[in-house]
């Protein structure tokens, strides 16, 4: 039984989910404390020109709280602002058709970051057909776990120096350069049901 302990990130980009792929039991906590200059409130999908960062916005500069205590700052247009980009880079992809599982998620005020996030990758482990168990614990360093990746995966540093993520390519909307590790939504409207197994062969050996 694999068990892996993880961030609760924003729409998980393809480097956590060949992390959890293949795991029996995901733990997460809500007690882990919010990182600045994180994947936390953050994803990156592909525009036509560049890459875009989605960000969802937060209350208060520099919140040192638990994840489950980080206010959402919904005085800012930030869930059209995403609907309107994800529709812009993705309203041509193949599989556009798993967006409506996701759109509703944008509809609601959540309570906290946590609840936002454990919402979106709660429906990303479905669409993947991924198994795993999320599993909630209080104090994930009390826990027996397979691989830790907590605090690993941020956008100040590259896939490259990790041991977690191999990128195969798989057919983007714009340009013919491969953009790796981009948010697994990326993946999900391009490959559809093929998204998991091209997952798995991304999982660095």
């Amino acid at each position: 039984m694999k068990r892996v302990a993880v961030d609760l990130h924003f729409i998980p980009c393809l480097e956590f989910f060949t992390a959890v792929v293949d795991a029996d039991d995901i733990l997460i906590s809500p007690n882990e404390l919010y990182q600045r200059q994180s994947y936390l409130n953050r994803t990156r999908i592909r525009l036509a020109n560049k890459v875009e960062t989605l960000s969802v916005p937060i209350q208060g500069r520099r919140p040192r709280l638990p994840l489950n205590k980080v206010s959402i700052d919904y005085s800012q247009n930030w869930q059209k602002i995403h609907v309107r980009g994800i529709q812009s880079a993705y309203g041509k992809a193949p599989f556009l058709n798993f967006f409506p599982y996701l759109e509703p998620v944008y509809g609601k005020k959540h309570a906290s970051l946590w609840d936002l996030n454990y919402e979106i990758l709660t429906i990303c482990l479905k669409l993947l057909r991924c198994s795993g168990k999320l599993t909630v614990c209080q104090n994930l360093d009390e826990e027996q776990v397979d691989l830790d990746i907590r605090g690993q995966i941020r956008p100040s540093s590259s896939f490259l120096e990790r041991e977690l993520y191999s990128p195969v390519p798989y057919t983007q909307l714009f340009g013919s350069d491969f953009e790796p590790n981009l948010s697994v939504l990326d993946l999900l409207f391009c490959m559809g049901t093929e998204a998991k197994k091209l997952l798995l062969s991304s999982v660095k050996n």
